[in-house]
């Protein structure tokens, strides 16, 4: 490894990752700025998109113009969750630069200025808008009311120890989306959906959480993760359950049937697995868990999926 490879790594970030091996030094910055090394990100906003697609589409019915809207919420998701990124780096660029984990980020290390960070974020929010604009006017305006939520989020984990609850609100935002952009309506079960989006957050985020608990404790800002404590576990079990009642509410609305009552099935399974496994004390264990969300939401959206095609 060259000094300057050594230099533009991240320490929260896989080292040799695609990011670091494929792309050029100028850019590399501003695509760890905005987490492209790191996809769960975008995964976890990206699922209650595809969750709210495929579920409207039991009201609506099959609609081929539905893959193109997973193609367009596939890159919203990137283009957003990057923007969200920079906003949360620039707001915390003084606590990051205290943190062993997150000092190597861009901003704190040097590599990228406020002023650069800005400007880039202004163009990945103009990237944003071109997706948004592909959709109907409902769905414009909807998408457009997340945007407060997106920016006060960084700043609520320095006043409450449920900053969890708002990411929440921020991620799964696109359930409401998604729906709308099949409908053209925004019905109750695109409500269930969503509050079950704002539940699985605080669970997964909950246990990413508990990695940074000693740091957080140090520089004062605050978490449910120190909320909880050594009582996390069963808050997770709570959480899941109710993740798990709030997706077959939405599905039954929706009329699903038996494939969306077996996708939500295997998904609280693999919640089970999470919560047997948990150990708020291994941070590695708590990063490999927060992953494996993905293949939670992934197992709903299969569930979702096989019931609109094979009915």
């Amino acid at each position: 490894m060259d000094s300057s490879t050594a230099r533009s790594r991240v320490a929260d970030a896989a080292p040799g990752n695609w990011a670091e091996r494929h792309l050029p030094e100028a850019a590399l910055p501003y695509a760890q700025l905005m987490r492209l090394d790191r996809p769960i990100g975008w995964w976890l906003l990206l699922i209650p998109c595809w969750w709210s697609l495929a579920l409207a589409g039991h009201v609506a019915g099959p609609q081929w113009q539905m893959a193109w809207q997973a193609v367009l919420f596939l890159i919203g998701a990137v283009v957003m969750r990057g923007a969200g990124c920079v906003i949360n780096d620039i707001f915390d660029r003084k606590f990051d630069a205290q943190v062993a984990r997150t000092r190597s980020r861009p901003i704190p290390s040097g590599r990228v200025s406020v002023k650069q960070a800005v400007v880039f974020l202004g163009l990945l929010l103009l990237c944003g808008l071109a997706v948004l604009l592909q959709f109907n006017v409902l769905t414009i305006l909807t998408g457009f009311g997340s945007v407060a939520i997106i920016i006060i989020y960084p700043l609520m984990k320095r006043v409450t120890y449920w900053p969890q609850a708002v990411l929440g609100l921020a991620f799964n935002w696109g359930a409401l989306v998604g729906w709308t952009a099949v409908t053209n309506t925004l019905q109750w079960p695109a409500l269930a959906l969503y509050a079950a989006g704002i539940s699985w957050t605080l669970a997964y985020d909950t246990i990413y959480a508990h990695q940074d608990k000693d740091d957080d404790i140090l520089i004062g800002v605050k978490s449910t993760a120190l909320h909880f404590g050594a009582n996390t576990l069963p808050w997770l079990a709570g959480f899941f359950a109710l993740t798990t009642l709030l997706l077959a509410l939405a599905a039954w609305g929706a009329g699903g049937g038996v494939m969306s009552l077996l996708g939500i099935a295997a998904a609280s399974l693999h919640a089970a697995w999470q919560c047997r496994n948990f150990d708020d004390t291994n941070s590695g264990l708590c990063l490999q868990l927060f992953k494996s969300n993905r293949t939670y939401g992934l197992l709903v959206f299969a569930g979702f999926t096989l019931d609109l095609f094979t009915r």
